[in-house]
């Protein structure tokens, strides 16, 4: 009985299993996109609601035994604030008052997927009044009392967003302009790559700066969210479309491509039809490993007060209380650092899936063998 040939895709699938590090990547990416997906719904809270009684609390601790030591269901303490000898605000738990952990609660009204009107919340106290002390803040508050926990999963999902979306537009840009310059040569390869150095002599970070700063104030976050993705999206494609480039100047000189052409295929169909699907292995890696890098772009940009604003958030936004008052925010409320960890293993789990993508890719790694 013959065995089946394997595809060049089950080839790459098989490898990119064996790569122990690229497999847990795929699989923490997998998991924050379900996470920021469902992030209005396993948010105990709306990411913009403000409980100013409760600014800089800390993370809420969860206990599953009571005071006297037996086994209870998850429960959390009534938050006490007070003022220490400084004057500042405090928080301590109050053991009088027991607050236990429901499941698929009743809450601040949001819109699933964006368009589900509901109040199901996948976990809380039940505690609707803002002010009452039955609060439970997973990852702590920020300066006007917005849960953390809420705000990190939808800036995850804005964060995480924000990548793929403009690396699509990159990418389309890198691919039409490379594929013409390549394939065509002459006076449109040498427009496109003049063009491409004269937009790659700016200095990245400046000019990004620059762009968003011109930004209206005013706009709102939706428009400002395509804006942002715009402006990395223009500013990303230069070195793949010279990468592509040189794939295509190969490519047009290969046999397949002189068949091809000599039985009369339009350039359209050479293109799309015979070189385009030999560059795909390139393109999936360098879509990978591109991402982390406007992951980062847009971090640097919120931080810096240039990106997402208010009400929108982002991973970035959410570190850009870091630009004042840094050492007492680090000393006093060290919880305002827990999107950065997020930022980290976003960066380090897309890193470690574009190079198994890449060993994957190539029949000649030691992975492949």
């Amino acid at each position: 009985m013959t065995e089946r040939p394997v595809s060049q895709g089950q080839l790459i699938w098989r490898r990119f299993r064996r790569h122990k590090l690229g497999t847990l990547g795929g699989i923490i990416i997998a998991t924050l996109m379900v996470l920021t997906l469902f992030a209005h719904f396993i948010s105990p809270y709306d990411y913009a609601t403000q409980r100013r009684r409760f600014a800089f609390a800390p993370p809420t601790k969860i206990h599953f035994f009571d005071k006297d030591g037996r086994l209870s269901w998850p429960f959390v303490y009534g938050i006490q604030r007070e003022r220490d000898p400084r004057g500042r605000w405090i928080y301590r738990e109050n053991t009088d008052q027991v607050y236990p952990i429901k499941f698929f609660v009743k809450g601040d009204p949001y819109k699933l997927f964006w368009l589900i009107p509901t109040d199901i919340h996948l976990f809380g106290t039940g505690e609707r009044d803002p002010n009452s002390p039955g609060q439970i803040f997973l990852f702590g508050t920020d300066d006007v009392g917005r849960d953390l926990f809420s705000r990190t999963l939808i800036g995850g999902w804005v964060s995480l967003s924000i990548g793929p979306l403009a690396l699509a537009i990159s990418l389309t840009l890198a691919i039409f302009f490379g594929g013409i310059s390549g394939y065509f040569g002459g006076g449109w390869d040498n427009f496109i790559q003049r063009m491409i150095e004269v937009l790659n002599s700016f200095p990245g970070l400046p000019l990004l700066l620059a762009l968003a700063a011109i930004l209206p104030p005013g706009l709102s976050p939706a428009v400002s969210f395509v804006l942002i993705i715009m402006i990395l999206s223009l500013l990303g494609w230069g070195s793949t479309a010279r990468t592509l480039r040189g794939l295509f100047l190969v490519l047009r000189e290969q046999e397949f491509a002189l068949a091809a052409k000599a039985m009369g295929a339009s350039h359209a169909r050479i293109i799309f039809k015979h070189l385009l699907p030999n560059t795909l292995s390139y393109i999936i890696v360098s879509a990978t490993l591109g991402i982390p890098g406007l992951i980062l772009a847009e971090a640097s940009l919120s931080f810096l007060g240039f990106g997402i604003r208010d009400p929108m958030t982002s991973w970035g936004q959410l570190l850009n209380q870091f630009t004042d008052s840094t050492i007492t925010n680090l000393t006093y409320h060290p919880w305002l650092m827990i999107p950065g960890f997020f930022i980290i293993v976003a960066v380090l789990a897309f890193n470690f899936m574009g190079d198994a993508l890449r060993d994957a890719t190539d029949p000649f790694s030691v992975q492949g063998r």
